[in-house]
């Protein structure tokens, strides 16, 4: 077990809250009574429950921000604070006693995600007052809002897995409902419940790695099972099926192969919901869960290179439909699925990998949730289409849109010196460095990163100019629909468009020329630095820079040649074998319903036809055979004395001979 894991065993929780963090649980408690509150009370609150919600979800986040400040005053030895909430229930009594108890950890990754959730989340519910102004359920959409925030920071703020699965499940219930939101539309629920089942499959892996945990540690609290102390007494076996169980787990939640089939069609969602769940919710919540297990995957060399290889298959995976999709909001959906990529393979790099994993999750909160709220700005602009080939030349009447939505692009380019840079580019340097998988496996991960790079390059500039640039290909009514005549949202959808214009530009800036980032993740995370210092990559760092940042001009210039220099068709045209897979996404629901559903109908409809000819049909028979001997029996039953007295006669000569043939014998 390497000295620079996560905290050891007396550093989880080793403070017990004080001044502000001692109302920690309001962060949670607050939207989570707010859902309740606009769910119960119903229409009347339609006139105010959003401003409430709103209220909340920034309540959270000032509450959030005062314990970050305090943990910032103090010494990063005391950075991992505990702050009691309740006790569960206790059963036994002496050494046999059970106690379970409801904490929070505030510690500095569980501060991260506060920010970030409530932070985003915040400008979400503002961006959504306007959004969804019209429509006559936007207070229950406002609860479910304030319900998915609240779920995701018990998620991240939990001691113990036994918490963070009820967080891990709310993500997943609100995620469903506001999914299928406008389940009115068939395709919209069937959308919902295909995240809820595949989530479904992810949640059984945590639950039985936590089932694993027990059985090892006897208990299920980070401070128990993490650190260097607990983790040595973990034999390979059990730590590679621990690790493998929860990276089931995050595959399901973050999107990731094979379990990514559920977030295209996810965006039949309200698009304030798109952003939240791709920016600062529900995907990252599988990034968070194997970082925070971080010991249990160093002590399985085999689970960790799993992660890494998840991590790479999806990255690419998530690339490659990007650039055949049509649909603006799935070309998004499907560069969530690769930059979570990027993210699970840093994680999977292990402790070089960790910090750099979450500073590219927290900086691209930022500008994931500005591409989806600029989407959400064209829709609404452009009567809610999607198809990028009906769109061309908005940049003329959506300067703003376009000036803003030109910055997150570049900031998910990776082009310095935008946020991207800063995050992405060093987990592709990290992914050359031998000291995870070795020589061979620093050339093939950090050429997949790098290529990904690429092609990231060159489907977002695709998304870029269709949208902005070019001719117009705008509806009209020769084309059987209805006319549309685009403009700029309100301010209150521009408004927090904005702000997160500026942390896209700056925050990667800001925190990745200084190691402010690394230092502040240390007492989680262990000291990245040291463990890069003491290997180098395979090539020079500066080499991986120059290279990545050719190959993404590159994927810019060629998206600018295909997209802008020339015409763009209205109707997607035929194309090669691999564009055409992409746009069915691979044929990853084609794959799903051959193995999996297919299967199981079989095997449901020979349990059907076993239930109606096996069982059923045995039970008809002794009904038959019941019928059968009542309708003989029936016969005796004919209503005369002088015949029951026979029976009767008949019955005791029939004892008495039978007693005395027993005597006799």
């Amino acid at each position: 077990m390497n000295s620079l894991l996560l905290a050891t065993t007396e550093e989880i929780g080793k403070v017990t809250a004080t001044g502000f963090a001692s109302y920690a649980w309001l962060m949670v408690a607050i939207p989570l009574v707010v859902s309740g509150l606009l769910l119960v009370c119903g229409r009347a609150t339609d006139k105010w429950g959003h401003w409430l919600a709103v209220a909340a979800s920034w309540s959270s986040f000032l509450i959030g921000f005062v314990i970050f400040c305090q943990m910032i005053g103090s010494a990063p030895a005391e950075r991992s604070i505990l702050a009691p909430v309740f006790t569960w229930f206790k059963a036994g009594s002496g050494k046999d006693q059970i106690e379970l108890a409801w904490n929070l950890l505030l510690d500095p990754l569980s501060m991260t995600f506060v920010l970030l959730v409530t932070f985003v989340g915040s400008l979400i519910h503002v961006y959504s007052v306007a959004y969804m102004e019209h429509d006559p359920n936007r207070r229950r959409f406002f609860a479910y809002l304030n319900f998915f925030v609240a779920s995701m920071l018990t998620l991240v703020l939990s001691d113990s897995y036994v918490a963070l699965f009820f967080g891990w499940e709310g993500v997943g219930l609100a995620s469903y409902l506001l999914i299928g939101f406008w389940n009115h539309e068939i395709a919209n629920a069937v959308a919902a419940k295909k995240a809820f089942v595949m989530n479904r499959i992810g949640d059984l892996g945590l639950l039985l790695a936590m089932m694993s945990m027990y059985a090892n540690f006897s208990s299920l609290r980070f401070v128990d099972v993490l650190g260097a102390g607990p983790s040595d007494n973990l034999t390979a076996g059990w730590a590679t099926a621990i690790g493998l169980f929860l990276l089931l787990a995050a595959c399901g939640k973050s999107a990731q192969f094979p379990l990514q089939a559920w977030l295209g069609d996810a965006m039949a969602g309200p698009t304030p919901v798109s952003a939240l769940i791709h920016a600062a919710t529900m995907v990252t919540a599988g990034v968070y869960l194997i970082v925070r297990s971080g010991d249990i995957f160093m002590a399985s060399p085999t689970a960790q290179l799993c992660v890494a290889i998840v991590g790479a298959i999806t990255l690419l995976f998530g690339a490659i439909v990007g650039c055949a999709k049509d649909d603006m909001k799935k070309v998004l959906a499907a560069s969530t699925m690769s930059q979570i990529g990027y993210m699970m393979l840093g994680a999977g790099l292990g402790p070089i990998g960790w910090t750099l994993a979450i500073f590219h999750l927290f900086v691209h909160g930022f500008f994931k949730a500005q591409l989806f709220l600029g989407a959400g700005s064209v829709m609404h602009a452009m009567n809610e289409q999607v198809d990028m080939r009906r769109f061309g030349a908005l940049r003329g009447v959506m300067k703003i849109s376009w000036i803003c939505f030109g910055i997150a692009w570049l900031a998910i380019l990776g082009i310095p010196p935008f946020s991207g840079f800063f995050s992405k580019e060093p987990i592709i340097a990290a992914a050359f460095n031998e000291i995870a998988f070795g020589t061979t496996g620093a050339w093939i991960f950090g050429l997949v990163a790098m290529i990904g790079a690429g092609i990231t390059s060159f489907y977002m500039s695709r998304l870029f100019f269709m949208i902005f640039h070019g001719e117009k290909r705008w509806t009209s009514e020769l084309d059987g629909g209805s006319e549309v005549h685009p403009h700029e949202p309100s301010w209150l959808m521009n408004g927090p468009i904005l702000v997160l214009s500026v942390f896209s530009l700056g925050i990667g800036m800001v925190l990745g020329f200084t190691d402010k980032f690394n230092d502040w993740l240390e007492p989680v995370t262990g000291t990245q630095a040291a463990m890069m210092a003491s290997h180098h990559p395979i090539i020079s760092h500066n080499l991986i820079s120059i290279v990545t940042l050719l190959l993404v001009l590159c994927g810019l210039a060629l998206a600018f040649i295909m997209y802008v220099r020339r015409e763009v068709p209205k109707v997607a045209p035929a194309s090669n074998v691999l564009v055409e897979a992409a746009r069915v996404d691979l044929y990853q629901d084609t794959i799903n319903e051959s193995v999996a559903m297919l299967p199981a109908q079989l095997v449901t409809t020979g349990v059907g036809a076993a239930d109606r000819g096996v069982i059923d049909g045995l039970v008809r028979a002794i009904a038959w055979c019941a019928q059968a001997f009542g309708r003989a029996v029936s016969h005796v039953q004919n209503g005369y004395i002088r015949a029951y007295a026979s029976y009767i006669l008949g019955g005791v000569l029939l004892a008495l001979i039978l007693v005395v043939a027993s005597q006799l014998v």
